[in-house]
């Protein structure tokens, strides 16, 4: 079974690449065959994993040609593969917003894929647009990082929410749009941060908002991910115990990816020193 799922947010900075980043490096190690899409103009995710190859195209080619050949990249990572973004001057979006199929086309270009990868993440950037919207339409799920502070709670209840109710007629394009969960992110031990926690679990839960959960699974506020970023390896093996009432990194990605993606078995293998499979 193929699984695409897009990270989104209509806020910036809330911590959307680093979350599909780790969350593609979990799911590769416990045996998934995982595609990362970086579609953001800022290629972050494109240069978070060493390549073990370089493909000669990526998102320029995927979206414009409409072709999967010599798109895919290689990490060093087993199973985790890459389409990286080559469009710093956003004319993929542009050319998004102009052509007749635009906002599904990427839908329809991934399902060449889905005897390839059990899983596509997709990376989005933090601003409304055709690029943003061709990601969430191309998503079975879609996944949205919360960070536990009162302007990014209500962005994500207002814009998110709204951008959600807007696509929502490309159901009648063939794309109807996924599940929202929303995952509260750096998610310190102060009680204003619980607080707003709790804000949102309630907001989610009024009926009308439409099918929006908040995952009970919580990223912590800890050093871990900047450093494993800093050494381009998956939290999870940067970090795989921890002392105190944190959870590991180890600990909290598999809780995230038992929630999010209930069937799959959550056994790690044992890694070789300094984390490399």
């Amino acid at each position: 079974m193929n699984i695409k799922m897009t990270v989104v947010s209509t806020k910036g900075g809330v911590g959307k690449t680093t979350l599909t980043a780790n969350l593609g490096g979990v799911l590769a190690d416990l045996g998934q065959r995982v595609l990362l899409v970086d579609a953001d103009p800022q290629p972050t995710l494109s240069s978070y994993y060493r390549l073990r190859l370089s493909a000669p195209h990526g998102l320029t080619r995927l979206m414009v040609d409409a072709s999967v050949d010599e798109v895919i990249s290689h990490t060093q990572i087993n199973n985790l593969d890459l389409i990286y973004s080559d469009d710093p001057d956003a004319k993929v979006r542009d050319w998004i917003r102009d052509a007749v199929d635009g906002r599904v086309r990427l839908k329809h270009i991934l399902s060449k894929l889905d005897d390839c990868y059990d899983l596509i993440l997709i990376d989005t950037q933090g601003a409304v647009g055709p690029m943003q919207d061709a990601a969430v339409a191309a998503a079975d799920l879609l996944l949205s990082p919360i960070p536990p502070e009162i302007l990014s709670a209500r962005e994500f209840v207002r814009g998110t929410v709204e951008m959600l109710d807007r696509l929502r007629p490309m159901s009648y394009l063939g794309a109807p749009i996924g599940p929202l969960r929303g995952v509260i992110y750096r998610q310190d031990r102060t009680v204003d941060a619980r607080r707003i926690a709790e804000e949102l679990r309630k907001e989610a839960s009024v009926p009308g908002k439409g099918a929006i959960s908040i995952l009970n699974t919580a990223i912590p506020a800890a050093v871990a991910y900047r450093e494993a970023a800093t050494h381009k390896i998956p939290v999870h093996r940067h970090e795989t115990k921890r002392t105190g009432p944190t959870p590991s990194a180890r600990d909290t990605m598999l809780a995230l990816t038992a929630e999010l993606f209930p069937h799959l078995p959550l056994e790690l293998p044992l890694l070789s020193e300094g984390g490399v499979s």
